[in-house]
C-alpha cells in the first residue's frame, strides 16, 4: 500500500491553493459567457431598395485607407449588404453607394469597487490574490487584491475600454447622406477584432432601423440576440 507522504500542514496550505485557483477559474470562465452589449443609434432617410444598388466600403478615417486591418473590417460590413441584397461594387467609383465606415477603442479607465464579502485569501507562487477572474490588477498577479493583514473590505480594480463603430451611406449621384449610424460597448476586452465583428452585428441588427431611436443591442455566445430601446 502506498501512503501519502504530505505532512499536515502541506495538506493545509494545498486545499486553499486549490480553492482559490478553482474559483478563479470559475470567474474567468464566467467573464467568457458574458454577453455583449452594445448602444446603437441609427438616422436613416429613404435608402434605396437592394434590386441595382451597388456600394463600395471607405476609410472615413483616411489613415486607415488601404490597411489590411481596415480590409477586414470592411469585408463584414460588405458581408451585412450583401445579405441584405445590395451589390459590392469592384471600386467606389462605380458604386452607387459610398459606405464611410470608422472604429476604435479608447485607452481604458479603472474601475474599483469593494465589497464586504469575499471567499477570503489564497496564496500562491504570485503573491497573495482573492477569488476575482478579473482583468488587470491592483497587486502582486492580478485577480484584484484580498489583503488579510488590513481590516476592510475586498477591493477589486479592473480596467473598463469604450469602443464603437461608425457608418456612413452617401447616394454618389446625389452626394445626398442616406444613412449614419454608430455602436458603442464598453468591455474589458480592447482587442480590436473581437470587439469589431461584434459592433458590426450590432449596428446591422434590424437594419436600417427606425431613424433617431437608440436601441441596447444584446448579443449571446449562441448567437441569440435582445434588443431593447433605451432612452
Amino acid at each position: 500500500m502506498t501512503h501519502s507522504i504530505m505532512n499536515p500542514h502541506q495538506r493545509s496550505y494545498t486545499a486553499p491553493v486549490r480553492i482559490g485557483l478553482a474559483l478563479a477559474l470559475a470567474g474567468s470562465l464566467a467573464a467568457c459567457a458574458t454577453p455583449f452589449k452594445a448602444d446603437v443609434s441609427r438616422f436613416a432617410a429613404q435608402l434605396p431598395a437592394p434590386q441595382g444598388e451597388s456600394f463600395a466600403v471607405v476609410a472615413e478615417d483616411p489613415k486607415l485607407a488601404g490597411g489590411l486591418e481596415f480590409a477586414m473590417y470592411a469585408d463584414l460590413v460588405a458581408q451585412e449588404l450583401t445579405e441584405l441584397g445590395y451589390t459590392r461594387a469592384a471600386s467606389p467609383s462605380e458604386a452607387s453607394l459610398l459606405v464611410r465606415f470608422d472604429y476604435d477603442v479608447d485607452t481604458g479607465r479603472t474601475r474599483v469597487r469593494s465589497t464586504n464579502v469575499g471567499v477570503g485569501p489564497a496564496f500562491g507562487p504570485w503573491g497573495g490574490w482573492g477569488g476575482f477572474g478579473g482583468f488587470g490588477f491592483s497587486r502582486g498577479w492580478g485577480f484584484g487584491f484580498y489583503d488579510p493583514w488590513l481590516a476592510g473590505p475586498q477591493v477589486r480594480s479592473y480596467t473598463v475600454y469604450t469602443s464603437g463603430v461608425e457608418m456612413k451611406i452617401d447616394s454618389t449621384a446625389t452626394g445626398e447622406r442616406l444613412f449614419e449610424g454608430q455602436a458603442q460597448a464598453v468591455s474589458r476586452s480592447n482587442r480590436l477584432q473581437t470587439l469589431v465583428p461584434n459592433l458590426v452585428d450590432a449596428i446591422f441588427t434590424d437594419f436600417p432601423g427606425n431613424s433617431g431611436e437608440t436601441l441596447r443591442i444584446t448579443i449571446r455566445d449562441d448567437d441569440t440576440k435582445k434588443v431593447k430601446a433605451i432612452d
